[in-house]
């Protein structure tokens, strides 16, 4: 018998085809789920999707895939109603494959009750688990979370009542967005560690600083004379750490902006949830 050696180029041939499958699924899911109403579309590509995509390719199991799914969009924020709008622009991504250019009808009902009830469990486990559980930092960048901000942020309006004083001309709340519309995986996590390392060293005097969305990082702090110039620095910094990473050098640059406070805490709070979903 004889053995003989496989060619090394058919498996680069057969990654560099899964990868080509994979990019172009999760472009035209990207298309198809913007059209049907994904509201915040710097947002959409977390790093589930990509898992998802590749169970997709693969044949693999779609329920796994999309309760991980279900979880990551309840922790950022996104509505059920909208997650489930999601997967059924999937599903329709999937059943028209000869349909290339995303403008695909989206129907809610049309997707199979077992994907549906999967990626539903899911977010409202998260949902509700956040709640029970409140945990005040995120594991990966150690970043306090938008529920503690939310706290900090009633302290500042209650001080503020005391004082008789406007919380806007106490505080300020410097926001931080990226755009990684166009970096796949988990090169997105590492973008928002090292906007969380840039922050944590320029804003190093007790400063509240939060992970508000997989792409959107916030500082809540003094307006004394120093501020703007951290503000300034802090851009500058992020910016630099970024130019490092080779996967994340074609980003564009952070949008470092101030965002003044509202009149009410109720106004603050409904502020703090757009810039989530920014």
């Amino acid at each position: 018998m004889t053995v003989r050696e496989a060619d090394p180029r058919s498996h680069r041939g057969d990654a560099e085809g899964t990868g080509h499958e994979l990019r172009i699924l999760r472009a035209r899911w990207r298309t198809a789920s913007i059209a049907a109403g994904w509201r915040f579309p710097s947002d959409w590509g977390v790093p589930e999707v990509d898992e998802v995509c590749l169970s997709a390719v693969r044949r693999g199991d779609l329920v796994t895939a999309l309760s991980g799914l279900g979880r990551a969009r309840a922790e950022a924020g996104a509505g059920l109603d909208e997650t489930l709008t999601d997967l059924a622009a999937l599903h329709a991504v999937l059943t028209n494959a000869d349909v290339r250019d995303g403008l695909i009808a989206t129907d809610p009902n049309a997707a199979p009750t077992r994907l549906v009830r999967a990626a539903a469990l899911a977010w409202a486990e998260a949902s509700f688990g956040e709640l029970r559980n409140a945990e005040t930092t995120e594991n990966l960048t150690n970043l306090t979370t938008l529920a503690y901000l939310r706290t900090r942020l009633d302290e500042v309006y209650r001080q503020a009542v005391r004082l008789r004083s406007p919380a806007a001309e106490t505080h300020a709340l410097l926001v931080v967005t990226l755009d990684l519309s166009s970096v796949t995986g988990w090169a997105r996590l590492m973008a928002m560690v090292l906007v969380a390392d840039a922050l944590r060293e320029i804003f190093d005097g007790g400063e509240s600083i939060a992970l508000l969305g997989p792409s959107v990082a916030a500082v809540l702090a003094e307006r004394d004379s120093g501020f703007g110039d951290r503000a300034l620095g802090a851009g500058w910094l992020i910016t630099e750490r970024l130019a490092v990473d080779p996967q994340l050098k074609s980003t564009r640059r952070p949008v470092v902006r101030l965002e003044r406070l509202p009149d009410t805490h109720e106004d603050a709070r409904e502020l703090l949830n757009s810039i989530s979903r920014a």
